[in-house]
């Protein structure tokens, strides 16, 4: 009994090692091309130097489309197309403009307009401020102490904690809700603390909401430099007056695309893995690691599986998002076509982190099911990856967990992301080229693995 286990045992150890052996082989064999024929960095600097910011319903989006399009043709995939999507075409405007008058002393801040906020008056806006941490803080306020002034939020990224996508969620609702909490107490308008970590004087842009039940009131951000400036003014002096100027306006919706690419499975050609970043960003940089790094990610991904010679299982797609930043229209959509074309999407990857090293893949999978892939997570240590956790999903393939797909985040070192976020500092020259290769390599073993195996 226990020689036929044991030769049980051996069968089953000796396949598994000649599959671990065969999938790193294939694994470095991508990892080579990357690093001598890779085109992920190349094509960045083209995105960001050539087209640069690129929002949503701008000729800079367009173009985009049209060379992202190029370029997946061009590399002879089984299929390329576009879905055509109707996005929100906001647009900033003049550059905005920003002073605190104290005693009669005039101080200029740095501000941006928070995307998709409507303008001030011509003339720009002058009001009281009223600084608040919090929205419990701001509707213990009585209305009429609210009324006619413009609501300051300050609450700052919180040091003590580890994961800076936590910090994030921790403040953010300060710019996505600001406008309309202040708005309902009668306020006339709204600044915010940016939010990153990072102590300099670039303001950080990023999507606010409005209800058309209540008054739209123009909202922007002030840079943390600045932000602790007005925090000071308004201390010494709680009758200070600020002024800000933007000329922001949501115009009417336009067509854009999602840019498609994909390579055909071989057993399972109805199956599909999907990899993807968006292809918009912001208009006030380059939009290099948000997200250009996950655009070319995911362009180079399915690349590196075809010009090492695989021929997956299941099929796998590039999905370049449109409208991540201020709308997520390209995302929705997707899923919309997905499920009406009764596609059977088993895993989606979202690459929107940046282009740091790679650290974490985060599953919608509860931890016991994750164990059934320690041997892929051994398989891409040498790359960088140092766990896979429950920590899944994405802004972009978030529509597609309805249909029971697993969704997958990609998360690379993300201590510096919030530095460059939603900012103008968000340029090419901010990514490291062998930081964003070990991503695309990691990305493209993934979606192999993937194909191969299933989940």
């Amino acid at each position: 009994m226990k020689s036929a286990l044991l030769g049980i045992f051996i069968v089953f150890f000796s396949s598994t090692l000649i599959a671990q052996t065969k999938d790193s082989v294939l694994i470095r064999k991508m990892f080579e091309e990357e690093f001598h024929n890779g085109k992920s960095y190349s094509q960045l600097e083209y995105l960001c130097k050539k087209i640069g910011g690129r929002l949503s319903g701008s000729p800079q989006a367009e173009a985009a489309v049209n060379w992202a399009f190029k370029s997946l043709k061009s590399e002879g995939f089984d299929s390329v197309w576009l879905q055509p999507v109707m996005v929100p075409h906001w647009v900033r405007g003049e550059r905005e403009q920003a002073y605190v008058l104290s005693n009669g002393k005039k101080t200029e801040l740095s501000i941006c307009a928070l995307g998709n906020s409507v303008g001030t008056p011509k003339s720009g806006l002058k009001a009281k401020v009223i600084e608040v941490k919090t929205f419990e803080e701001l509707r213990a306020m009585s209305d009429e102490s609210v009324k006619g002034k413009i609501v300051y939020f300050s609450r700052p990224f919180p040091d003590n904690v580890l994961s800076c996508g936590s910090a994030y969620g921790n403040t953010v609702n300060q710019r996505g809700q600001g406008p309309i909490e202040a708005a309902k107490k009668g306020a006339i308008g709204v600044i915010v603390r940016s939010m990153t970590h990072a102590f300099d004087d670039f303001p950080h842009t990023g999507a606010t909401n409005y209800k058309d039940s209540i008054p739209k009131v123009p909202g922007c951000a002030v840079s943390t430099v600045d932000a602790v400036n007005l925090s000071d003014i308004l201390k010494a002096n709680p009758n200070a007056e600020l002024y800000f100027r933007q000329t922001c306006e949501m115009l009417p919706d336009v067509l854009s695309y999602n840019v498609v690419a994909e390579i055909k499975g071989t057993e399972f050609p109805n199956e599909y893995v999907i990899v993807g970043g968006h292809l918009d960003s912001w208009d006030n940089g380059e939009g290099a690691h948000d997200d250009g790094a996950g655009t070319v990610q995911s362009m180079n991904a399915l690349r590196l599986i075809l010009h090492s010679g695989i021929k997956p299982k299941r099929s796998i797609r590039a999905v370049l998002f449109m409208n991540e930043e201020n709308g997520l229209k390209g995302g929705l959509k997707y899923a919309e076509l997905a499920e009406s074309n009764k596609e059977k999407h088993i895993a989606a990857i979202e690459t929107d982190a940046g282009g740091f090293m790679p650290r974490h893949i985060g599953f919608t999978l509860k931890k016991d099911e994750l164990k059934k892939y320690t041997a892929w997570q051994e398989l891409l240590g040498p790359y960088g990856v140092q766990a896979f956790d429950e920590n899944g999903g994405g802004a972009d393939i978030g529509p597609l967990r309805k249909q029971g797909t697993t969704l997958i985040g990609y998360h690379p070192d993300g201590q510096k992301y919030f530095d460059y976020h939603h900012t103008s500092n968000d340029t090419f020259d901010k990514v490291h080229k062998r930081e964003l290769q070990f991503g695309t390599v990691v990305l493209a073993s993934l979606v192999y693995l993937i194909s191969e195996y299933g989940l």
